[in-house]
């Protein structure tokens, strides 16, 4: 949902700075895997308790998978393998984010809170292939109430907060778990009913 509404007004701020990436000599497939490995050290700085510096490790990366696209664009290099790689580190992404938050939970034997994370990652996974399905059979695949976005902003307030002492992580998993479930609910139905008409 907020992929879909802020990106014109998100775009204002980052094209400039994706210009300077492009200027620079910075290629849009290096900005995509800097940002994987960047959410791949958020989520072990999760893991070992970190939780704060590891949110905010994330959110940069999260932040460089906006601006790949702004430089493939304004390079010229808009390609099919491009988007691959975009969506397969988005991917690997949000699994290793979920990993490093279940690790920190389990060392606490939070046995329901990594329940609760396992239901939230795997409904989070199903909403981009939803997506995915829904446009191999030419149709929109986007919209839902819990998008990327959302996802990762959720995530990420609810781990800072949890680092600087705020009771926010339960509140963000069972937001996140139920939320995505009704995404996946959203984006099927819209599929099935444009599907059979």
């Amino acid at each position: 949902m907020l992929d879909m509404r802020a990106r014109k007004k998100v775009s204002r701020f980052v094209d400039p700075i994706g210009r300077l990436l492009a200027r620079i000599g910075l290629s849009p497939a290096v900005v995509t895997v800097s940002g994987l490995v960047l959410s791949v050290a958020g989520s072990v700085l999760i893991g070992s308790g970190r939780l704060t510096v590891g949110a905010a490790v994330l959110g940069f990366g999260a932040a460089l998978d906006i601006l790949d696209g702004v430089v493939a664009r304004v390079t010229g290099t808009e390609s099919a393998r491009g988007a691959f790689l975009d969506s397969t580190t988005d991917r690997l992404g949000e699994v290793a984010m979920w990993t490093g938050l279940a690790f920190h939970l389990g060392q606490d034997a939070e046995a329901g809170l990594v329940t609760l994370s396992i239901v939230a990652v795997c409904g989070s996974l199903l909403i981009p292939y939803l997506r995915a399905k829904a446009e191999a059979l030419g149709l929109e695949g986007k919209g839902g109430l819990m998008g990327r976005a959302e996802r990762l902003l959720v995530f990420g307030l609810g781990v800072a907060l949890e680092g600087l002492g705020v009771p926010a992580l339960v509140p963000a998993l069972w937001i996140l778990a139920i939320g995505s479930w009704v995404t996946v609910a959203q984006r099927f139905v819209q599929t099935w009913r444009r599907l059979a008409a």
